[in-house]
Order: structure tokens, then sequence, then C-alpha cells
């Protein structure tokens, strides 16, 4: 995989989205279908822009970060079946509506233990290093962007890490450790990078869906893991 270990200054304002039309646009907008059987929710602007995703999986679907939460997209998750879990990958993925989707949902809230303690009276699952959610889909510890962050793998489609903002597309696409603004632990970051490269080859993985930044996917969806 090519990964750029470039110390990049990124702005969260290229993630905010502007109070415009569109903005209003976003609230009735249904999520994209971008593989097989994963869809990506419009930019959140309570999370900083960024996107959310809906994994359907023969174990029980996953919720992967926080979506804007309206009608509209509560509908869209109980006519894919529902969701069992919602994998959060580092704290910035928390909307203020967390309680609400959970509630609505009556999902089980998985994130890594260093940042549970930011859901009080909530069904939390933590995990330390690893968790197995079903045969199909593990979460992976990747911490350096926040203390807690984490990458969900998914075997389907040929191998799928939603990486959150652990690994976001730069200008030309490609997967990056950017060091941003509020970056935890910048060398420990580079170690997480490493560590998926160990991991995971061209064989277990094919695609790196981003939790931000996705503009510069220019409407494919997501990047490919390249040697």
């Amino acid at each position: 995989m090519t990964l750029n270990f470039e110390s990049d200054t990124y702005s969260h304002s290229t993630e905010k989205i502007s109070q415009t039309s569109e903005d209003i646009n976003l609230k009735t907008k249904l999520p994209r279908l971008i593989l097989d059987n994963i869809f990506a929710f419009p930019p959140n602007r309570e999370t900083l822009g960024g996107t959310a995703y809906l994994l359907l999986t023969t174990y029980g679907n996953i919720l992967i970060d926080s979506p804007l939460w309206n009608e509209s997209n509560h509908n869209f998750c109980q006519e894919q079946g529902g969701v069992k879990w919602l994998f959060l990958t580092h704290r910035g993925g928390i909307a203020q509506q967390i309680y609400q989707i959970q509630q609505s949902l009556d999902c089980q809230i998985i994130i890594q233990e260093q940042e549970a303690y930011l859901l009080p009276n909530l069904k939390v699952l933590s995990f330390t290093d690893e968790l197995e959610l079903n045969p199909e889909c593990l979460a992976i510890w990747t911490p350096g962007h926040s203390p807690g962050s984490s990458c969900l793998y998914y075997k389907g489609n040929n191998g799928v890490l939603f990486t959150g903002r652990h690994l976001l597309p730069n200008q030309l696409a490609k997967p990056t450790p950017l060091k941003l603004e509020k970056t935890f632990h910048w060398k420990r970051q580079l170690q997480s990078v490493q560590k998926i490269r160990d991991c995971f080859s061209s064989y277990t993985l094919k695609y790196i869906l981003p939790g931000a930044n996705t503009g510069y996917l220019r409407g494919k969806g997501y990047m490919n893991y390249e040697l």
C-alpha cells in the first residue's frame, strides 16, 4: 500500500459544510451505495464533516460513526434491516445525538476503551487491542489521531478497512496519515500505520473508506489499497 508519511497541516475548515441551501438538502439526502453492501452518509456537521457508513452483513448491520440523525436516516437504517452495532472509530465520530441514535436503533455501541468514558450511561462495549464483532469484522486499535482511534476491517468485498481519521485521502486521493491540529500523538499514529501495513496485503485488503476528507475522492467513495 502506498501511504504517505508527510506531516500535512490539515485545517478543520475544509471538513465543515457551509451554511447554504446545500446544508438543507443534506437533511433529506439519502446515503449513497459505494460498494455492494456499503452505504456512505452525507458529511455530518456535528462531527466536523465526518462521513459515516452503514455496512450490511449476514451477522447484523454495522453503523460506522455518527451520521446526521433525522427521520430520513433513521428510516433508511430500519429499511436495511436495522443496526446491531454502532462502531465509533474515534471520539470525533461521536455526535451530540449519540444517545438518540442508540435509543432509536437499539444498537450496541463499540469503542476503544480509552474513549469509552466519553459515553456515560450508554450501552457500550469497549475493547483493548482487537475485537471480533463477527466472523467477518474485526476492530483494530490504531492510536495516534486520538488515544482510542481504531479501524474496522471487513473481510467481504475482497477486504475493506474503515479508517475514521486515522488514514485520510490527500489531494491526490491517496491514503495518508495527516498531522491535524488535534492529533493526539503523531509518532504513535505513524506506528499504527505500520501496524496496518503488517496486518494486511493486497490479498486481504482492497478498499479503504475514510471517515472524513471524502471530497478529495471526487465521487469515487473509496481509496484503493496499493502496494
